[in-house]
């Protein structure tokens, strides 16, 4: 599959816009991405890495007004790089390692290696997330994900998924939900 850059970058940014439809997103929110680089080029996940794509989505994302976690692949166990600022505000615990290609995945090095100061933390609670290839971002969002649709459907040749999340609903029948309604 021929790959052109410009067209990712303007999926992704479509795919974001419907996101943030879904859920406006501010600088307190968390923004989880699993992104599968083998799978945006038309490969299998896992075996062919691509930085030119990690740097396309990664330029991307840094336009956003939110903070970034970047799940590694499953031989880190799925960790996320974030920044340290982030993860001391979240009481995230650092763990030692350091995302490469073949463990990590090349999206995860990719950010690592342009963070101001990255961690890899073991999990997160975010607030949506972007799912570029089938990577399982579900464990890192919020308790109740809600699937986000968009007319984007792929990123490259990955299929993607996306989810916003919201509170729990809890207390049954009688429990309000919306503010300024009438209470008896």
């Amino acid at each position: 599959m021929e790959l052109n850059i410009e067209q990712l970058k303007d999926s992704l940014k479509k795919a974001l816009a419907d996101l943030k439809k879904a859920k406006p997103l501010t600088e307190h929110s968390l923004l989880v991405i699993g992104c599968s680089t083998s799978e945006v080029i038309g490969a299998t996940i896992g075996t062919s890495g691509s930085n030119d794509v990690a740097e396309a989505i990664f330029d991307v994302l840094q336009d956003e007004k939110v903070a970034l976690a970047f799940q590694c692949c499953e031989h880190l166990n799925r960790a996320l790089v974030v920044e340290r600022e982030l993860a001391e505000r979240k009481f995230y615990e650092p763990v030692s390692a350091i995302p490469i290609r073949k463990a990590g995945g090349a999206m995860a090095t990719y950010a690592f290696s342009q963070m101001k100061d990255p961690v890899l933390v073991e999990e997160v609670q975010a607030d949506a997330g972007l799912d570029i290839g089938d990577t399982f971002i579900g464990m890192h969002l919020k308790k109740v994900a809600v699937p986000v649709r968009s007319e984007v459907k792929s990123i490259g040749a990955a299929h993607l998924t996306m989810a916003v999340t919201r509170p729990k609903l809890i207390g049954g029948i009688r429990a309000v939900y919306e503010p300024n309604v009438e209470t008896e």
